[in-house]
């Protein structure tokens, strides 16, 4: 069995609308329904794992007290 190439965030995006289309039109026998609903849980989660892996990449540089700049993780809200 091969091995699929990782799909962008955006194909992932596509992919998962298209089902959702699929099952909103309510015109595909139940089996079918439920394959294409399962097929869309693992895009989701497939799509979750880039997310993070996004996140995690998000930086900014502070500048420390002697002028010197460091990577800090950039929060996920807002400082307020």
């Amino acid at each position: 069995m091969s091995e699929e190439a990782p799909r962008s965030f955006e194909q992932l995006l596509t992919e998962i609308d298209r089902l959702t289309t699929l099952l909103e039109r309510g015109e595909v026998p139940l089996e079918q329904a439920l394959a294409a609903f399962e097929k869309g849980m693992a895009l989701v989660r497939e799509a979750g794992v880039v997310l993070d892996g996004a996140e995690a990449r998000l930086a900014r540089l502070v500048e420390g007290p002697r002028g010197e700049l460091r990577e800090v993780p950039m929060p996920l809200t807002p400082d307020r």
